[in-house]
């Protein structure tokens, strides 16, 4: 895990370099196809990377975006229509059955059909009528981290491509995921602070809204705290009345809207004298949190997860378990 992590700049520098052609080609097809509406479907850590090109799609184009339970298809025999829909399925592997059962019939059912996936051979990968190999290289650990990042760029670029964008915005990624990366300091504070804490809550706005559902799945898939993760508004709608003074939260609140709309939420937080780290903004984080450089906000995702991956892994090896070797999981999970 700890090696995977260590690959993200020079794998996100690859895809800038070798992949946005092959994107552009893509987008220019679904693009003559004017989808008024798109379908996502995922599981596990690319259901977060869906989400973010949920975000991505409604805010940068404008249209309405929906997340596919699989299980109405390859369960229930739902043939809806999908006539004028653009379906993308995101799968690391490409072999959950779920998926590939959903894409199928979708396509069956009218809609165009993309797969994103880290396999080009995969079943999901031929099923669709197109795929963006998302260049992850292979991925041994069992908790996912490369293939995140590479899904949310290859989501992106994707995006920006179908709106006419050059990608001059993730430009200098790679250098800033590296500086991220090298920054090891406030994630070892932090995971010495929280190694005895069994329960936390994650949350976040916006774009950051899928790095607090990640960040929690890495947390639970390592380290086997019970966390979990909630929008900044759903949060105040309830939940926060659970947490008290020996309650631990992370709240992502990078530069952007996402992060002003963390600010009320930070405000409450504080004032329940909760154990808060700040991951995003340097001004907000101080020095218990986790501060960021500062990117177009769009493309935050792709840099908060990274200091939370690493501290799902040093948190996981501070409290005695193998975060190489997760009790009960398997890298590919046979869903259908």
């Amino acid at each position: 895990m700890a090696g995977e992590i260590a690959e993200q700049p020079a794998m996100l520098e690859r895809i800038l370099r070798d992949q946005p052609a092959a994107i552009h080609e893509v987008a220019q097809v679904i693009r003559k196809a004017q989808p008024r509406f798109v379908v996502l479907a995922a599981r596990g850590t690319s259901d977060h990377a869906a989400l973010y090109a949920k975000y991505l799609i409604e805010i940068l184009l404008g249209l309405p975006v929906g997340l596919a339970s699989p299980s109405t298809m390859t369960q229930y025999g739902s043939r809806p229509d999908l006539r004028d829909v653009l379906m993308i399925a995101v799968s690391q592997s490409g072999s959950s059955p779920d998926l590939v059962g959903s894409l199928t019939t979708a396509r069956e059912c009218g809609a165009l059909t993309l797969a994103v996936t880290n396999a080009p051979a995969s079943s999901l990968a031929t099923s669709a009528e197109l795929h963006i190999d998302v260049q992850a290289g292979p991925e041994l650990a069992v908790a996912a981290t490369k293939s995140y990042t590479a899904e949310l760029l290859s989501l992106y670029l994707l995006v920006d491509a179908w709106r006419g964008g050059n990608a001059a915005a993730a430009g200098d990624l790679a250098e800033t995921a590296a500086a991220t990366l090298a920054d090891t300091v406030p994630v070892e504070r932090l995971a010495e602070r929280l190694r005895g804490v069994e329960r936390m809550v994650v949350t976040g706005r916006g774009y950051s809204f899928p790095s607090a559902l990640e960040t929690a799945l890495k947390l639970m898939e390592t380290s086997y705290v019970a966390a979990q993760a909630f929008s900044g508004a759903d949060l105040m709608h309830g939940p926060m009345a659970m947490l008290q003074e020996s309650s631990a939260v992370l709240a992502f609140a990078s530069v952007g809207v996402g992060g002003q709309a963390m600010l009320p939420v930070l405000d409450r937080l504080r004032e329940l004298d909760t154990s808060l780290a700040v991951i995003g903004e340097p001004a907000l984080a101080g020095e218990s949190g986790v501060a960021l450089p500062t990117v177009d906000e769009a493309l935050s995702p792709l840099l908060e997860i990274i200091p939370m991956q690493l501290l799902a892994h040093r948190l996981a090896v501070a409290r005695g378990y193998d975060p190489d070797q997760p009790r009960g999981l398997r890298k590919v999970t046979q869903t259908s």
